[in-house]
C-alpha cells in the first residue's frame, strides 16, 4: 500500500489560488488530478447569481474533473470566520439561505459530500444557545444533503489556529455527528477527519483512526508543522492513510495543504503522476 493506492482530490480553495477561480479546475486536471473539492467560493454571498454558479459548473465540467466535496457557506474563509451555522442573527440566516443553493449546485455536479463548519463562539452569547441553533441548522443541512444523496460532514479544527471554534477534538466532532443523526434519523451525518487539525491538537492519530474510521465520511491531509505537502513536516501520512484503508475507509483524501513559495503545480512531487487520477 502507500500513497499510490489512495483516492486523492485537490482542494481548489487552498491550492491553485494563484489562479482565478474558474481557471483552477483545468489547472488541477493539467497536474493529473480528476477530482477536486472547494470551500464555498463566494465568501460574501450565500446566494450568488445563477450565472456565477453556471460559470463554475462549466469550468469544472470543461476541465473533465469531478467535484467530490463542497462546503456550505462559512463566512470569510479564509479569513476570520470558521462557519456561520451557530452564529445567532444574520449569519445563521445566511447559512440557511445557502443550504438549498449549495445542495442543488452539488447535485448538478454529482457531488455527494457537503461540509458544514460549525462557527466560532460569540462573546456574550450562551454556548448552549449557540449549540441549540447549530443543531437546528445542521438538521436542515442534513435533510438537504439527504435529498441529493449526499453526506453531511462535521469538521473539527485546531485550537492554536481557531481558538474560538468549539470543535477542537475528534470526540467533540463525533458528538455533534451523533446528535444530528439522532435528531434526523437519517444517518447521513459523518465525521470529516482532518489529520492536520487533529495533529495540531496533539491527538493520537492512530487511536483516532481506530476509533472513528467507520464514522468518517471524508479525510483531509496536510503535513505538520507548516501545513505543507506530505514530506515537508513530520507526520507519517502514508502510514496513517494505510491504516485508514485497512480500517475500511474507501473515500477520497482531500489535499488541503499550502503549496509554499512555489506554484501549486509544483507542489505534488511527492505523488507520482500516474497515481493522481482518482479511481
Amino acid at each position: 500500500m502507500g500513497f499510490a493506492d489512495q483516492r486523492f482530490n485537490v482542494n481548489l480553495s487552498i491550492l491553485f489560488t494563484e489562479l482565478p477561480l474558474l481557471e483552477r479546475p483545468a489547472a488541477a486536471a493539467a497536474a493529473g488530478f480528476t477530482a477536486v473539492e472547494l470551500w464555498w467560493p463566494w465568501v460574501d454571498s450565500p446566494t450568488p447569481e445563477q450565472s456565477e454558479l453556471d460559470a463554475l459548473k462549466k469550468a469544472i465540467e470543461d476541465a473533465g474533473v469531478r467535484l467530490t466535496g463542497l462546503n456550505f457557506y462559512a463566512g470569510q474563509l479564509p479569513g476570520p470566520d470558521r462557519g456561520a451555522l451557530s452564529l445567532p442573527g444574520e449569519e445563521s440566516e445566511r447559512f440557511r439561505a445557502n443550504i438549498d443553493v449549495a445542495a442543488d449546485f452539488a447535485r448538478s455536479l454529482g457531488c455527494t459530500a457537503l461540509n458544514a463548519l460549525y462557527g466560532n463562539r460569540v462573546e456574550g452569547v450562551d454556548p448552549a444557545e449557540q449549540d441549540a441553533l447549530a443543531l437546528e441548522n445542521l438538521v436542515l443541512a442534513a435533510r438537504a444533503a439527504d435529498r441529493i444523496g449526499a453526506a453531511l460532514l462535521v469538521e473539527t479544527l485546531n485550537r492554536p489556529e481557531s481558538p474560538r471554534y468549539p470543535l477542537v477534538s475528534a470526540p467533540a466532532g463525533i458528538a455533534v455527528v451523533d446528535r444530528v443523526n439522532e435528531a434526523t434519523g437519517l444517518g447521513n451525518a459523518r465525521f470529516l477527519m482532518d489529520l492536520y487539525h487533529l495533529s495540531m491538537n496533539g491527538e493520537d492519530l492512530q487511536q483516532v483512526i481506530a476509533a472513528y474510521a467507520d464514522r468518517t465520511g471524508h479525510v483531509q491531509i496536510a503535513d505538520n508543522p507548516g501545513r505543507g505537502a506530505p514530506g515537508t513536516g513530520t507526520l507519517p501520512l502514508e502510514e496513517l492513510l494505510d491504516q485508514l484503508a485497512e480500517a475500511g475507509y474507501e473515500g477520497f483524501v482531500g489535499l488541503e495543504y499550502k503549496p509554499g513559495d512555489r506554484p501549486s503545480a509544483e507542489a505534488f512531487d511527492w505523488l507520482p503522476a500516474a497515481a493522481r487520477a482518482a479511481r
